[in-house]
């Protein structure tokens, strides 16, 4: 279970988060939506270590990882799909796959067969350059990077966009995939309202570095959601 508990992040003078309170639990996706600008990769950022919060709490499976460093909360189990994908343009997608076996022991140190189910194309192309991939293609070999690491919570931010219909489709059955697994938590950023509401279990609304409106998908209203991400 993930719990950030009134957490405040600052960019120098700025203060980017206000008083964040965020819960994602195994087997479930919690869906952060909001427009440009309001705070949510700050959030993304926040849990994974790679920028230190000002205040609050972050605690993960009931420890306190506030202050560590992000390569030890991934050893944790925490994994990344930043926006811009940030894999590795130089390195081929088999290489790119193989950075993720830095955190795993020498018996671990394989691409899970689920990878290349999921996304067929990778497969296919292991011997090419990560920046001649499509986006779409990058944005597979990202999520599959971190699928390496065997994580237990997933941050994901804004994996949908500039990609084509057909990849989201098979982004979100990816999505999908690792949620019914059970044990991995699912923090999803996202502006793709029909995308993230089809996936979600619950959603936090952001607006200037608060939320806004939190709660199990089922029980929010949808125009009201609608409503916020465009006020």
């Amino acid at each position: 279970m993930l719990t950030v508990a009134d957490i405040d992040l600052h960019y120098g003078a700025s203060q980017a988060l206000k008083d964040v309170s965020l819960a994602a639990a195994p087997g479930q996706v919690t869906c952060v939506l909001g427009r440009n600008g309001v705070g949510k990769t700050s959030l993304l950022r926040a849990i994974s270590g790679r920028h230190r919060i000002s205040s609050g709490r972050i605690e993960w499976r009931g420890a306190d990882i506030s202050r560590l460093r992000p390569d030890r909360r991934a050893e944790l189990g925490v994994a990344s799909v930043p926006q811009g994908r940030e894999i590795f343009p130089l390195l081929t997608v088999r290489e790119n796959l193989e950075t993720g076996f830095a955190l795993l022991p020498r018996r671990d140190r394989q691409v899970p067969e689920a990878v290349f189910e999921l996304f067929p194309v990778l497969a296919e192309m292991m011997g090419r350059r990560g920046g001649d991939l499509s986006g779409g293609q990058q944005q597979q070999l990202a999520i599959g990077r971190a699928m390496v690491t065997r994580p237990k919570l997933l941050l994901m931010d804004e994996p949908t966009e500039g990609i084509q219909p057909s990849i989201i489709k098979d982004i979100g059955r990816a999505i999908g995939y690792l949620r019914d697994l059970g044990d991995m938590a699912i923090v999803l950023v996202e502006q793709y309202f029909d995308f993230a509401m089809e996936l979600a279990d619950s959603v936090a609304v952001m607006d200037r570095g608060r939320i806004v409106l939190a709660g199990p998908r089922a029980e929010l209203d949808e125009a009201e959601v609608r409503r916020l991400m465009t006020v």
